[in-house]
């Protein structure tokens, strides 16, 4: 199973259609909130069959979607969130609880505009940045890829746009 996992796309939707042609097919596309409208034009971009789940980030004022979203991918309990409602500017404990406390081992944010990605106590807690105004360390646009093989053994690669 391939997964594009992305964030704070802030309507600059011509990075994000471009990251999607370049890695379709997709089985999956995860969007942590702040396209602030392009959700809507999200589903006419990906490949036939591809799973959407993206919830409201903090930029989408008259967003109907999910605060947060909870699912199962394999054999993984997962946690969408933008996170700004668990301070992730300051630190990613609270998120940690929280997919603790839900029975989750992934719990997925957006809201900092850097990539991150941490495994510890067998929670992964990871951010794939933002394709539009990315805050890191160079300011390279990111988004990140999952892959789930037959076997449930999850992979993970960081992706940075070149300009």
């Amino acid at each position: 199973m391939k997964i594009l996992i992305v964030s704070d796309t802030h309507r600059k939707d011509d990075r994000l259609e471009r990251v999607i042609a370049k890695e379709a097919p997709l089985d999956m596309l995860i969007h942590l909130g702040d396209g602030e409208g392009s959700e809507h034009y999200i589903g006419q971009w990906v490949n036939e069959g591809c799973q959407l789940e993206m919830v409201m980030g903090n930029n989408d004022f008259f967003s109907s979607l999910n605060r947060e979203i909870e699912l199962e991918l394999g054999s993984h309990r997962v946690l969408l969130t933008h996170g700004h409602y668990y301070n992730v500017s300051l630190g990613v404990e609270m998120l940690r609880r929280e997919a603790l406390d839900r029975g989750c081992d992934i719990a997925m944010y957006g809201h900092t505009h850097r990539p991150f990605l941490e495994i510890r106590d067998n929670i992964t807690i990871l951010n794939p940045g933002s394709l539009s105004y990315p805050r890191q360390e160079g300011r390279q646009p990111s988004y990140m890829i999952m892959k789930i093989d037959k076997e449930g053994n999850i992979k993970y690669n960081t992706y940075y746009f070149p300009e």
